[in-house]
């Protein structure tokens, strides 16, 4: 697993398709969001983790980026051959790419 920045997702996010996996709650989610991300909470993943392509890359999204990164530790285990952590999470992107998004 890779770390991506914010900057960094939102280069890749220009350049190519890549699919965003957003694991907040959905109370974070309605504070600020990512348009375009999958929602799906850390602990429904393993419940529903066929809703994701594993030959896909994913850049997982959480508020600062642990959640993130376990998140994608449990994607590669699973056989997901590209996954991405956002460091900093959705808090990075309102910071650095779009302020518009609420800090919280």
């Amino acid at each position: 697993m890779k770390i991506l920045t914010a900057t960094d997702l939102k280069a890749r996010l220009d350049a190519a398709p890549l699919t965003v996996l957003d694991v907040r709650t959905a109370e974070e989610l309605a504070i600020a969001a990512l348009p375009g991300a999958l929602h799906i909470p850390m602990q429904e993943l393993p419940a529903r983790l066929g809703e994701l392509n594993a030959a896909e890359p994913v850049a997982v999204l959480c508020h600062h980026g642990v959640r993130s990164e376990m998140a994608g530790r449990f994607l590669e285990k699973n056989g997901f051959a590209e996954v991405y952590s956002v460091g900093g999470g959705i808090d990075a992107w309102s910071t650095d790419v779009d302020g518009s998004v609420p800090r919280y």
